[in-house]
C-alpha cells in the first residue's frame, strides 16, 4: 500500500493520538501534574521543546495579572492633547511605535488613542490645520489586577491591540499590548526595533575566569570567540545548544558539560534560557 494513502495517514494519526493518550493516562489532578505529564511527553518525543514551552506559557497566563507584564507608566510613550504636529511627528518617528495613548492636562486623564496611520490620512487630505483631538480613537482601560487570559480574550473580541492600565484609584499605572500577552505564551517577539536594542556585548569575561554569555549569542560567534567548533546546523544560538543538551527546559542553577565547557543557567523562565555562565571544564 502506498505510504501516502489516506488509510496509512489515518493509521499514523491514530498511533500518534494513542501515544499522546497514553502519556496522559494518569489523569493529572492539577496544573502541576499536567505540566509534569507534558514534560514527560517531551522526553518521550511526543512534543518538541518549542511546543512544550508554548503549552506551559498558555497555562501560565491564567495565573498572571496585567501588572506582571505591563509597561510601567514611567516607560510609556504617550502624547499630551496640546502636543504640536511637529512634536507629534518627532515622537512617532523616534519611538518607532504605531499607537500612542493621549492624555489631557492631567496624565491620569486618558482622552484616546492616536494611530500613526491617521497622521498619513491627515497629510493625504491636504488639510492645513492639525488638531490632535479630531483624530483620536477610543482607548481601552483595564485594571492592573485583571488576569492575562481575560485580557487576551478582550483584545480578540474587541479587535484592539493596546490598553491603558489603571490602578485601584483610577490613575494610570502603565500600558499593555496584545504582543505583551502573546510573548508570555510564545516567548519574545522581536521586530526591527527590538533588534537594535539587543546587547552588543554578548560574551563578557569575569574576574573569576567564568564568562557571562547571552543565550541569544549565535553559536558561530561563540565558536569564533573560544576557538571551538560546536555544531551550527541543528541550533543557531548558545541557548538552543544548551537546551538541546539538557533535553528539557533547564531552570536557573542547572549546569551541564558540553564539549569541554561547563554551562550554568544564570537566568531563565518557563520558555527559554536567557543568560549563561560558562567556564572551561578544566578551570
Amino acid at each position: 500500500m502506498n505510504e501516502d494513502s489516506p488509510s496509512s495517514s489515518g493509521s499514523a494519526q491514530r498511533s500518534w493520538l494513542e501515544r499522546l493518550g497514553q502519556a496522559f493516562s494518569g489523569e493529572p489532578r492539577n496544573r502541576e501534574e499536567l505540566i509534569e505529564e507534558l514534560r514527560h511527553a517531551r522526553e518521550n518525543g511526543l512534543l518538541d521543546g518549542d511546543t512544550l514551552a508554548m503549552l506551559e506559557g498558555a497555562l501560565s497566563v491564567s495565573d498572571k495579572q496585567v501588572a506582571d507584564v505591563m509597561v510601567p507608566r514611567a516607560q510609556m510613550a504617550w502624547l499630551g492633547i496640546e502636543t504640536s504636529l511637529k512634536d507629534v511627528l518627532r515622537i512617532v518617528t523616534e519611538s518607532g511605535h504605531s499607537r500612542f495613548p493621549v492624555h489631557g492636562e492631567d496624565k491620569d486623564e486618558v482622552l484616546g488613542l492616536l494611530l500613526a496611520k491617521d497622521l498619513l490620512r491627515h497629510f493625504a487630505s491636504g488639510e492645513a490645520d492639525f488638531e490632535l483631538r479630531r483624530v483620536l480613537r477610543p482607548m481601552t482601560l483595564i485594571p492592573e489586577s485583571k488576569k492575562l487570559n481575560l485580557v487576551l480574550k478582550e483584545f480578540r473580541l474587541n479587535r484592539t491591540h493596546m490598553a491603558v492600565v489603571v490602578d485601584e484609584y483610577g490613575g494610570v499605572a502603565g500600558l499593555i499590548t496584545i504582543e505583551d500577552v502573546l510573548e508570555e505564551i510564545v516567548g519574545e517577539i522581536d521586530d526591527e526595533h527590538d533588534a537594535e536594542d539587543k546587547p552588543e556585548v554578548q560574551i563578557t569575561a569575569g574576574a573569576d575566569g567564568a564568562y557571562t554569555v547571552q543565550a541569544l549569542t549565535p553559536v558561530e560567534d561563540f565558536n569564533e570567540h573560544f576557538q571551538v567548533s560546536f555544531d551550527t546546523e541543528s541550533v543557531d544560538t548558545v541557548g538552543g545548544l544548551v537546551t538541546q543538551a539538557f533535553g528539557h527546559m533547564p531552570e536557573r542553577g542547572e549546569a551541564i558539560e558540553i564539549g569541554g565547557f561547563l554551562f550554568e543557567v544564570a537566568k531563565a523562565d518557563a520558555r527559554r534560557v536567557q543568560l549563561l555562565r560558562v567556564r572551561p571544564s578544566a578551570a
